[in-house]
């Protein structure tokens, strides 16, 4: 067996929630609106990953959600513009990474990252 994909789910009366923030603030697209669920992702194939944590690092709390992403300023210019207030950083982390927590519309507390390079 080999596992194709993992979702993760947010359960929430209103999905439309969704769309301006993992849309139209993160780039993510559509790929299934059925109104009751909507799933959002990228066309390109995404690695299956789980990360299981005691702490979210450098003493923060644990992200319900870590997106990666190829261009960190561009995400930071996005939040900015939807208003968005940052929870922690953005800051570069002593392991190669920089990042920075926000909330999503539901509560949930989002990592947004890029690989130092």
């Amino acid at each position: 067996m080999k596992v194709l994909r993992i979702v993760a789910n947010v359960g929430t009366p209103a999905p439309d929630e969704a769309r301006r923030f993992y849309r139209d603030v993160l780039g993510l697209d559509v790929l299934m609106d059925m109104g009751w669920i909507q799933t959002y992702g990228s066309g390109e194939t995404m690695a299956v990953q789980l990360s299981f944590m005691s702490q979210g690092g450098s003493g923060t709390p644990v992200p319900d959600l870590s997106i990666e992403v190829d261009d960190l300023d561009a995400a930071i210019a996005r939040v900015k513009k939807a208003g968005i207030p940052f929870e922690y950083g953005p800051t570069d982390e002593p392991w190669g990474v920089r990042r920075f927590f926000v909330r999503d519309p539901f509560g949930k507390r989002v990592n947004v990252l890029s690989h130092l390079r």
